[in-house]
């Protein structure tokens, strides 16, 4: 099974209205993140985009409906569909979400949380072990932005997570803004969180931006919406999870209300000068 390798560096979310200022002068990014299922089609525009990009740079392609948390099958097709996309462009990473977002051949534009028990777990895991022989490479797990908790959950989700990552040997993909969100809407403690997540086998890191809002109660509800800056907070946890892990590749995800380039590259360029401090040789 193929590991994740990408640079430990910064990195971005492709979004095809920066394609022409990408590729007009050489960027100080190791890599771009692409979603799956926009470059299932055949070929056309998106194609020839995500091709000169992979001539340049290292990718990272992010699933978002293979529904791995779903009771029933995974959908087969999308499988194939999949496997031919990494085939194509041997992309340095693939993730995709512990969440489920389907029913049946039903969709859901959504991905919604799990109970952590031990019949979910067998289920993951079963999925997560038919994604990375279907792919032939390792997969990274990304832990969810959560509102909601089920009354029937016997697990902790780092608990949960790392006996995943145990039994199926899936890298991590460690999310800090879903971390700091479901901390403040469970009221539950990020840095505790944090302490027992598997780090050692996180791959990669995403940093992204997320609403505040009222819930139905008037109390507050942090929303992972991607579409505003990295929080101070969030920058914060991640200095604090680099100095405990080394350099991560690291991406920012902006996926509504998408910046000008030169606003989405200055937050990729914060997060790559955390990472240079911490690659940096100590001095005797």
């Amino acid at each position: 099974m193929r590991e994740a390798c990408l640079p430990a560096t910064a990195g971005v979310g492709f979004k095809a209205e920066h394609f022409h200022e990408i590729v007009a002068a050489a960027q100080p990014l190791g890599f771009f993140e692409v979603h799956a299922e926009n470059y299932m089609g055949a070929g056309g525009e998106p194609h020839a985009q995500l091709a000169e990009l992979r001539s340049r740079y290292a990718i990272s392609v992010h699933g978002v409906a293979l529904s791995i948390g779903s009771p029933g099958p995974l959908d087969p097709a999308h499988l194939s569909r999949l496997k031919i996309l990494c085939d194509r462009y041997e992309p340095q990473s693939f993730s995709e979400h512990l969440a489920w977002s389907s029913h049946g051949e039903s969709y859901l534009n959504d991905l919604l949380p799990l109970p952590y028990t031990d019949e979910t777990l067998a289920r993951v895991v079963e999925h997560v072990d038919m994604v990375q022989s279907v792919l032939g490479r390792q997969m990274l797990l990304e832990n969810p932005a959560t509102y909601l908790q089920f009354a029937g959950t016997t697990i902790l989700e780092a608990e949960f997570i790392a006996e995943i990552s145990r039994r199926t040997g899936c890298g991590l993909l460690l999310d800090i803004n879903n971390v700091f969100v479901q901390a403040k809407n469970h009221a539950t403690d990020a840095r505790s969180y944090l302490r027992s997540f598997p780090l050692e086998r996180v791959r990669e890191i995403h940093l992204g931006g997320h609403e505040e809002q009222l819930d139905d109660d008037g109390g507050p509800l942090l929303i992972d919406a991607h579409g505003s800056p990295v929080a101070e907070p969030v920058w914060t946890l991640y200095r604090e999870v680099i100095e405990r892990t080394g350099a991560v590749a690291t991406l920012i995800e902006w996926d509504n209300d998408v910046p000008a380039w030169p606003i989405l590259q200055a937050e990729a360029e914060r997060a790559g000068e955390i990472l240079a401090r911490v690659t940096l040789p100590t001095a005797a």
